[in-house]
């Protein structure tokens, strides 16, 4: 009895000591509101503020593309001046003896040595970061006066003074008239002088105030400048019509300071901030021009180019490509009547209407605008393709219009139609076709070919495949380059050069043949957009199986989303055509073959090649073809530049 209570005497202790020592550690348990707290107030409280979440951008955009952070240098999206080379996607400058020497005109460096040419001269400003030239002309003397230009500290006026032989004082000072002044001039003004994120705002006042405030301090004329915002100096833009600035506008800029504080509308690649209203409007506000790169629509009347960049108003029809295809010299342009309606031309000024069709007189200046356009003329000049030509000799083919067979929606060809197809003859058998891209190269599949050369021959201007006619060549091959990442197995990399033999002591491999032309191989992926309409042609199997007799070519569109159907098969440098009700498609026999792409100028590009794909003409299985332009270094390497671009070179 005793043992007994005292266990429960011990018991009761032992718990009494249990909870004091929960009470002194044990952490403290959550405060739970009272009662009272919980109870609905009696006075009414403020509601919260729910801020909305801010409202989708209709012009800048999409995300993905901003997370690029393009630039003016970025040449899968914009082309790069004659002064710069695209290498792997960005612009390069040129060494100063790699520019054109056609239809230039000397200028004077401010060094006082005189240039060859203005590309020359961009080349050296584009390696030292640095402005070079002065003026155009011979007169380089180091005595003669070179440009200047100026930002008035009271006023923020901008003066030039432009270099003019004739002058007894060597030249004449100028203010800039403010109908044409823009950010990308005023970036350029200020980047001169010592800001290399440029200018703040590009605004203007009118004259007269000036004079009475500040008497004569300003000159009473001024010139117009036109920058498209690469440029180091004033100098290198187009400068002209001088005229009396009366009661005109003249312009001013302020340069560029970091806001304080975390608010920016957008931020450049290069940390400029701007408004979001100063995107995509065709104007370089950033100073590297990543305001207009990437753009659903434009604002204030510029040009949206199927690549997503916003270009100037101004630059349609003017001689210069701005549009990677060339949408914004197309034909479509050249009338007012024919302008995009967001392009209202009753918005532009007399001058900037006329500048949209026509280069500036610049009736004292030589004009860079010129200059570039000669160079660009020179560059394309150097390589001849995607255009077929439409002398060739008609052929006399028998039986020419008999009956044949539709292969998966594709049509007779004309005998000299498709004049960059070629078949590849291995052992008397054509089992691949192909492209000729110029020089002594043709584009073909890796699957095609192996490397044993004297296996292989090229046809040249093949209609029927068992049948030569008049404009046929047949061309031996030297060498096989196939990609040094092929894999038989999956079709990655599926991309071969075949290298034909030169004749003898000649630097060609046939006689010129009016019914054989070049393919232009791409350089950007961004070239051509989904669903836009291309081009397939080949030899292939009909519906039934059978191989056709004649050539055969359909049109594809270019299809969104191939992984969908083809998974993890689907491989960087593979991209899908066809239609997905399958109506339309390659087939065993095509390999090799060219899918073409046609830009706004005619200009036909070797777009893809017939790689692989499941149930030919079947719904849901479209063509998968090797993107060619995933490989343009790896053909330039192999080909040098003269084979392979008409521009970016």
């Amino acid at each position: 009895m005793f043992f007994r209570m005292r266990s429960i005497r011990f018991s009761l202790l032992l718990l009494f000591f249990l909870f004091l020592l929960s009470e002194t550690e044990s952490p403290p348990e959550p405060e739970i509101p009272s009662a009272i707290e919980q109870k609905k107030p009696q006075f009414p409280v403020p509601t919260p503020v729910t801020r909305k979440a801010p409202e989708e951008d209709n012009f800048l955009g999409p995300p993905e593309c901003l997370e690029k952070k393009f630039t003016r240098a970025s040449c899968n999206l914009v082309f790069c001046p004659p002064w710069e080379r695209c290498i792997d996607g960005q612009c390069n400058c040129k060494l100063p003896y790699m520019c054109p020497t056609e239809n230039v005109t000397a200028v004077c460096g401010r060094d006082s040595r005189s240039y060859r040419s203005f590309c020359q001269v961009m080349a050296i400003s584009c390696r030292t970061k640095k402005p070079f030239m002065s003026h155009f002309g011979d007169n380089c003397q180091e005595t003669n006066p070179k440009f200047k230009s100026s930002i008035d500290s009271d006023s923020s006026v901008v003066k030039v003074f432009i270099p003019q032989p004739k002058s007894t004082e060597g030249g004449e000072e100028l203010l800039v008239c403010g109908d044409l002044w823009d950010m990308a001039a005023a970036n350029v003004a200020c980047r001169e002088h010592g800001n290399p994120l440029g200018a703040a705002a590009a605004d203007s006042v009118s004259y007269y105030p000036l004079t009475v405030e500040f008497g004569n301090r300003f000159p009473g004329s001024c010139i117009s400048v036109r920058c498209q915002g690469y440029e180091t100096s004033l100098a290198e833009c187009v400068i002209y019509d001088k005229i009396s600035t009366g009661d005109n506008m003249v312009a001013t800029a302020t340069c560029y300071e970091a806001p304080q504080g975390d608010k920016c509308g957008f931020k450049c690649v290069n940390s400029k901030c701007v408004s979001l209203n100063q995107t995509c409007d065709g104007v370089d506000d950033c100073g590297d021009q990543s305001d207009e790169m990437c753009c659903k629509n434009c604002r204030n009347g510029a040009f949206r180019c199927k690549t997503g960049v916003c270009v100037h108003k101004d630059t349609l029809t003017d001689g210069v490509h701005d549009c990677l295809d060339g949408e914004d010299e197309s034909s479509k342009h050249t009338s007012k009547d024919s302008l995009p309606e967001e392009v209202s031309v009753s918005s532009f000024s007399d001058k900037e209407a006329a500048a949209m069709h026509q280069t500036p007189q610049n009736t004292e200046y030589a004009s860079p605008h010129k200059e570039i356009k000669a160079n660009r003329k020179y560059l394309e000049s150097m390589l001849k393709c995607g255009v077929p030509n439409k002398t060739a000799v008609a052929v006399d083919v028998r039986g020419r219009n008999s009956r044949v067979k539709r292969v998966v929606g594709g049509l007779p060809a004309e005998p000299t139609q498709i004049q960059w197809q070629i078949a590849l003859v291995e052992k008397g058998k054509i089992d691949c076709g192909g492209a000729f891209i110029g020089g002594c190269w043709v584009i073909t599949a890796a699957h095609c070919v192996r490397p044993n050369p004297s296996a292989f021959k090229v046809k040249f201007s093949l209609w029927r495949k068992f049948r030569a006619q008049s404009t046929t060549d047949i061309v031996p091959v030297k060498d096989i380059i196939i990609h040094h990442r092929y894999n038989a197995s999956s079709y990655e990399n599926d991309i071969a050069l075949v290298k034909l033999e030169k004749l003898p002591f000649l630097e060609k491999c046939f006689e010129d043949n009016p019914a054989i032309s070049a393919i232009c191989v791409p350089w950007s992926t961004q070239l051509f957009q989904l669903n836009h309409t291309c081009s397939i042609s080949g030899w292939g199997r009909t519906k039934d199986g059978k191989a056709s007799q004649v050539l055969l070519w359909a049109n594809v569109s270019l299809i969104e989303g191939c992984d969908r159907f083809y998974k993890n098969r689907f491989k960087p440098g593979m991209m899908c055509a066809g239609d997905l009700q399958g109506s339309v498609d390659s087939c065993q026999g095509d390999s090799g073959g060219p899918l073409v792409c046609e830009d706004a100028l005619g200009v036909s590009y070797l777009w893809g090649v017939v790689s692989w794909g499941e149930r030919c003409g079947q719904p849901g299985y479209p063509g998968v073809y090797t993107q060619v332009a995933h490989y343009f270094e790896w053909i330039r390497r192999h080909t040098g530049w003269p084979a392979v671009t008409r521009f970016n070179s």
